[in-house]
């Protein structure tokens, strides 16, 4: 049963329930850009990116991978395991896009020999700054061994997640993850969505994600929709 609100973050809201160990992430029709400066809502952006991750996070729980995702209990409501926040945002790289082309002399398009992994700290506050394993583990953020572990799960997933995708005609540039702590376990947390990804047609090269809305430069209801088609097929049926 939804309780009362936990936390509200850029496009999702946490719910508690009666039961302190499971609680419920809504998926909403917000959509922010630029650490919130740019603000919109958009029709059924919170049932797509829903529907999407509830497919991929049972196709990695399938692959072995540990998700918080007990089950969705309405469109856009998910059930998920309680967990203590890494507070490491995990960047898995596998095209140069974005962020990486202004900060480094890489061309926009160029494909990486090996996926480029990169933590950011989690923080508003300092802007998410890119940390080191070193500095990681002197904010108290996580252990030499959780990192490690940690980027061995962000390698696999990206594995898992190129090949499901170039299936289904989607490149993927590059992608955001966030994990968790539940007895012992590290869980993956969060979403993984047009929201949290860049997607990009394999024929056209065309953005079906967020850049759209940073970037004005085209429908992202549109490119979100046509995401699920291919993802999640069977809600349009």
């Amino acid at each position: 049963m939804k309780m009362e609100q936990l936390y509200t973050g850029k496009a999702k809201t946490i719910y508690k329930t009666d039961d302190p160990t499971k609680l419920i992430s809504e998926f909403r029709d917000s959509l922010t850009a630029f650490d919130g400066k740019k603000k919109s809502e958009v029709d059924k952006k919170g049932y797509y990116n829903a529907q999407i991750t509830r497919k991929i996070y049972e196709m990695l729980e399938a692959e072995g991978i540990k998700t918080h995702l007990i089950e969705m209990v309405s469109d856009i409501d998910m059930l998920v395991d309680a967990v203590e926040i890494v507070k490491l945002e995990v960047i898995v790289r596998n095209i140069a896009a974005g962020s990486i082309t202004r900060k480094y002399p890489m061309k926009e398009g160029t494909i990486f020999e090996n996926p480029i992994i990169a933590f950011d700290y989690k923080s508003d506050e300092y802007g998410d700054p890119m940390l080191n394993n070193d500095i990681a583990v002197a904010l108290g953020v996580s252990t030499y061994e959780e990192i490690e572990h940690i980027r061995n799960i962000a390698l696999k997933i990206n594995k898992i997640l190129v090949d499901y995708l170039d299936e289904r005609g989607i490149l993927l540039p590059d992608f955001k993850l966030e994990f968790g702590r539940k007895d012992g376990d590290i869980l993956l947390a969060d979403e993984i969505s047009c929201d949290t990804c860049r997607f990009w047609d394999k024929e056209t090269g065309e953005s079906l994600d967020k850049d759209l809305f940073r970037q004005d430069k085209g429908n992202l209801s549109k490119a979100y929709e046509e995401v699920a088609r291919r993802i999640v097929p069977e809600i349009f049926e």
